[in-house]
C-alpha cells in the first residue's frame, strides 16, 4: 500500500521538522509521501516545508496562495497527491495527531470493509470549553449521518473515498464522509496536548465552521 499522507499548516514552523520525523519513524518499510500544504502561513512555514523537502523526496510542498482554511487545504493535499497512491492520511501538522497511530489506521483500511477509518478522538488533549464544544458537535454530526460520534479529521481513507470527497467538494472532510454514505469506522486513538503554540482556530471561527458543515450535513441528507 503506497501511503500519501496531507498535512494542513498554518503557523506551525515549530513542528515540521518534528512532524516529518515522525511519519517517517511510524511509515519505515511502507511507501510514503508526506505533503505539506502551506495555507499562506504568516510565520516562516514555507520555508521550513522547503527545506525539509529538499533533503528528502519524500516531503512535498503545496503553497495556497491566500488563506483558504484547513478544510480547503486537505481537498488542496489529496488532489495534488494522485499517481500511485493506494491511500490518503489526514492530520494536523501541530503533533496532536500522533503520526506513530497511522500505521494501525492502514492496517485497520486494509481489511477491506470500509473506506473510511478515524481516529477517534480521546483524551484531554484541549480546554474543556474545546472539549465540550467539539463533542457536542461531533454528536450533532453523528445524529445527522450516522458517523462514528469520536470521527475527526484525522483519519485514512482508500482511492474511492478520496475520489468521492473531491467530486462532492464539502465544507468539512467529515462532514463529507457522512454526506457521501461512505462506509467507515473508528478506533480509538488518544490525542496530546499542543506542544508549542496555540489553535489557530479562533472561538468565532471555530463556531461558523460547525453550523456550515452541520448545516451543510443536514441538506445533503
Amino acid at each position: 500500500m503506497t501511503v500519501a499522507v496531507v498535512t494542513p499548516v498554518y503557523r506551525n514552523a515549530a513542528t515540521l521538522a518534528a512532524l516529518s520525523r515522525r511519519v517517517a519513524g511510524a511509515l519505515a518499510g511502507r511507501q510514503w509521501t508526506l505533503r505539506f500544504v502551506v495555507d499562506a502561513s504568516p510565520d516562516d512555514s514555507l520555508a521550513v516545508a522547503h527545506g525539509l523537502a529538499a533533503t528528502d523526496r519524500r516531503l512535498a510542498v503545496t503553497a495556497l496562495p491566500r488563506n483558504m482554511g484547513q478544510n480547503r487545504a486537505l481537498l488542496a493535499g489529496l488532489a495534488a497527491s494522485d499517481a500511485g497512491t493506494d491511500a490518503w492520511v489526514c492530520l494536523d501538522a501541530d503533533l496532536q495527531d500522533p503520526p506513530e497511530a497511522v500505521p494501525a489506521l492502514l492496517d485497520r483500511l486494509a481489511a477491506g470493509d470500509a473506506g473510511v477509518v478515524f481516529a477517534g478522538r480521546r483524551g484531554s488533549y484541549e480546554s474543556r470549553a474545546r472539549l465540550l464544544t467539539g463533542t457536542l458537535h461531533r454528536a450533532a454530526m453523528a445524529r445527522l449521518t450516522g458517523l462514528p460520534p469520536d470521527a475527526g479529521a484525522f483519519l485514512a481513507m482508500d482511492r474511492p473515498s478520496r475520489d468521492r470527497l473531491l467530486a462532492l467538494d464539502p465544507p468539512g472532510i467529515v462532514a463529507g464522509v457522512g454526506a457521501a454514505g461512505i462506509p467507515c469506522v473508528s478506533i480509538p486513538v488518544a490525542r496530546a496536548s499542543r506542544p508549542v503554540g496555540r489553535s489557530a482556530w479562533a472561538p468565532a471561527a471555530r463556531l461558523n465552521q460547525s453550523a456550515r458543515s452541520l448545516l451543510w450535513a443536514y441538506r445533503a441528507r
